[in-house]
């Protein structure tokens, strides 16, 4: 049973996927028409970016990278703002689940040997935003974008313009936090024995690369299905059984959800009247209900106004616990770290999570009011 209740916690949105899935199934029975709901270009790019980003973390590359970047600074303000920016630089190019994964642990590295763990909460929670919010500039930064993006077709140009101005605001908000809430203590670090191993490095790196190409559409993304996992047999086997099967799944779950969904005449109505009122807030208002990925899936059924969806469902991952499954894992990590700490985290959480969506939503709303 208490295994049941451990691997029910981990999968909890999974899990919720597959019985929207399998409820909306009785609704619309299962038809030929079934496999247009799936986009299986963003499976695939998801697939090859999360396997490559595994098998660069087996050598510790990303671990290696922070930690020298963290050296260079000796006092608990900066080393807090590095350890964010690498977040957020992180979610750029790792997706931002990855980017936690991969930089949190490194965290609490940081501050646990360097006895400045009263700055864990909030090192954590401003990963966490900066994670969310990073990776909104980059169509696989974060899952929801790599689906959009490949669903409307939106130029590269066309999309970096869209997520530039919020981009740059939350790059001053969370670094004006992190100088307001950490004070310049001294700190010193232990040293870092890990070695990178570079032939492989250079090789994944290599692949990392190829697997870009293929979201940006310079060759076809089945040629990726092929290459990626060829590769990776022969390099890295154990990468491929790490990959975040889970989230392909939910993805899967949530296709045949919101294909179901657009074909129901009330629904259809129903959230294609909300969309035309403001399609912005509603996308942003769904994100704290049913997290961002399903908002995006959902809601692109119903309105083609992907310029305020994909803001809406970028800026609506911060909020709530559950308005992006980054932050489940972020909040999974702390507990484990500190489980009699859990509900102060959370009250944190919220605080700064709710200012950051006000802010950036108010933002937005003039934004493209104006312009």
């Amino acid at each position: 049973m208490e295994k049941f209740i451990k691997i029910t916690r981990r999968n909890t949105v999974l899990i919720i996927a597959f019985l929207a899935a399998v409820i909306t199934s009785f609704l619309i029975p299962p038809d030929d028409r079934y496999i247009g709901y799936f986009d299986f270009k963003t499976l695939t790019c998801l697939f090859c970016v999360l396997a490559v980003v595994c098998a660069l973390k087996n050598i510790n590359f990303f671990y290696i990278l922070a930690c020298r970047i963290v050296k260079s600074f000796k006092n608990a303000r900066m080393c807090v703002i590095v350890l964010v920016w690498v977040t957020f630089i992180g979610s750029m190019l790792i997706a931002n689940d990855m980017a936690l994964l991969t930089f949190l642990p490194l965290g609490y590295f940081v501050l646990h040997t360097t006895g400045k763990e009263k700055y864990m909460a909030f090192t954590f929670i401003m990963q966490n935003i900066a994670a969310n919010l990073g990776g909104m500039l980059t169509p696989f930064g974060n899952p929801q974008n790599l689906y959009l993006y490949s669903k409307f077709n939106i130029p590269i140009d066309e999309f970096t313009m869209i997520m530039l101005p919020p981009f740059l605001l939350s790059i001053a908000l969370i670094t004006a936090c992190c100088f307001i809430f950490v004070k310049a203590e001294p700190m010193t670090f232990s040293d870092d024995k890990v070695k990178l191993n570079i032939p492989r490095a250079v090789i994944y790196l290599i692949l990392f690369a190829f697997s870009l190409i293929i979201v940006f559409r310079i060759i076809p993304y089945y040629i990726g299905l092929v290459v990626i996992p060829a590769a990776l047999l022969i390099a890295d086997r154990k990468a491929l059984k790490m990959v975040d099967y889970g989230l392909l799944l939910t993805f899967v779950c949530f296709f045949i959800f919101a294909g179901n969904m657009a074909r129901i005449d009330a629904v259809r109505e129903g959230f294609s009247y909300l969309l035309k009122q403001n399609t912005l807030i509603f996308s942003i208002l769904s994100c704290q209900v049913i997290s961002n990925v399903p908002s995006a899936i959902l809601l692109s059924q119903f309105t083609g106004d992907y310029h305020s969806l994909l803001l809406g469902v970028n800026i609506g991952g911060v909020g709530t616990l559950i308005a992006s499954l980054a932050s489940l894992i972020t909040l999974r990590q702390y507990n484990a770290y500190y489980p009699q700490k859990t509900a102060a985290y959370i009250g944190k959480f919220t605080a700064f999570n709710f200012g950051f969506l006000i802010i950036l939503s108010a933002f937005c709303l003039f934004f493209t009011s104006t312009f």
